[in-house]
């Protein structure tokens, strides 16, 4: 067993952990966090992304012990106060889930998105969201969620960024 600490969605956790076991199931079985689905384990489909120091990765792909002294975000501690990001809203608003399953992975993507490119433009959304696999929606309403939380964003004068004060 080894030792880590982590600081995820604002909480800092100390355990022992198992040196194999990867982040995505350190964050669900151990931490009970299930926002982050487990889609194929083996990082094609995107659904287990979330935010490791600042970096967006398929928690899939990363052992726990990698994650040791890093902040982790992932879905469930986007909202601020009990209240939605703009992006959050723009998927639901958007119809940018169905079965819901690869919509964490999608909002993580998407933010990373529009924190680096606050104006994508169609194109450029379906570029970055090409890692990030739906078996529902054939994209559409996911795109449209995307430009739309880049439009409430823009309004709002907040950046993506400062959507966590952690």
């Amino acid at each position: 067993m080894t030792r880590i600490k982590v600081n995820v969605d604002g909480t800092t956790y100390e355990d022992d952990v198992e040196p194999r076991l990867l982040l995505a199931h350190y964050l669900r079985d151990h931490l009970g966090l299930t926002g982050t689905p487990i889609g194929c384990d083996t990082s094609n489909c995107g659904a287990c992304t979330v935010d490791l120091d600042g970096a967006t990765v398929k928690s899939c792909s990363v052992l726990a012990v990698q994650a040791d002294g890093c902040e982790v975000t992932t879905v469930q501690g986007l909202a601020e106060d009990g209240q939605w990001t703009p992006l959050q809203r723009a998927f639901h608003e958007q119809h940018g889930l169905q079965c819901g399953y690869c919509t964490p992975g999608m909002i993580m993507a998407a933010r990373d998105l529009l924190r680096e490119n606050p104006h994508p433009t169609s194109d450029e959304v379906r570029h970055a969201l090409e890692g990030n696999l739906c078996r529902c929606t054939g994209y559409q309403n996911i795109v449209r969620a995307v430009l739309a939380a880049a439009g409430q964003q823009h309004a709002s004068g907040r950046q993506v960024g400062e959507e966590i004060t952690a």
